[in-house]
């Protein structure tokens, strides 16, 4: 059923893209790549920009973006036993601060603090989340290149906040690859 809904969702992003010639409702789409202790993560992302730029100072700003996400991860070592696997989905939505150039262009550091909801509870190797609901951090530093490809490295971390035990978070390293419209 999880399935199903995300693929709808997917379905409409692409359908409403299309409503919206001039204003585009979807700026730019990425994949991220990650891998933890036991875990690997495939997340798949739509992105609006705010068009912001605060901060304005010799030719960079601080400006921003919403991501919508979804990704699948697999459990390599499943209520701390070696070899049995599971897989959970999840779907997330994140405002993003990014410090960047005022062309968006070139190199760029970015933070956010989003949310995400699981399809399982996260029971893997000694890390266990107690709840589907959790927060989703990450911070990153990346390049957008001249043809609006991007690539980047992110650190992503995964918690309930600690509103109920046990919650030992889950951290990602990935990588990123964009394309802006």
């Amino acid at each position: 059923m999880f399935k199903q809904k995300m693929m709808a969702l997917a379905a409409a992003l692409v359908v409403a893209q299309g409503a919206y010639a001039d204003d585009k409702l979807v700026d730019s789409v990425s994949v991220d790549v990650g891998a933890g202790e036991h875990v690997q993560m495939v997340r798949f992302n739509a992105a609006k920009d705010w068009d912001n730029k605060w901060f304005q100072s010799n030719g960079t700003h601080l400006g921003g973006y919403w991501e919508l996400s979804t990704g699948v991860w697999r459990e390599n070592r499943y209520q701390n036993q070696i070899g049995a696997e599971q897989k959970l989905w999840d779907i997330g939505f994140t405002p993003v601060f990014r410090f960047q150039n005022d062309n968006k262009k070139g190199m760029y550091y970015e933070g956010g603090i989003g949310v995400h909801m699981f399809s399982k509870l996260y029971n893997n190797s000694d890390n266990r989340l107690s709840t589907h609901f959790q927060f989703g951090d990450h911070i990153a530093t990346g390049y957008v290149f001249d043809n609006n490809w991007e690539v980047a490295l992110k650190l992503q971390h995964f918690s309930n906040g600690g509103y109920k035990k046990p919650n030992s978070g889950v951290n990602f390293l990935e990588l990123k690859a964009a394309y802006h419209f």
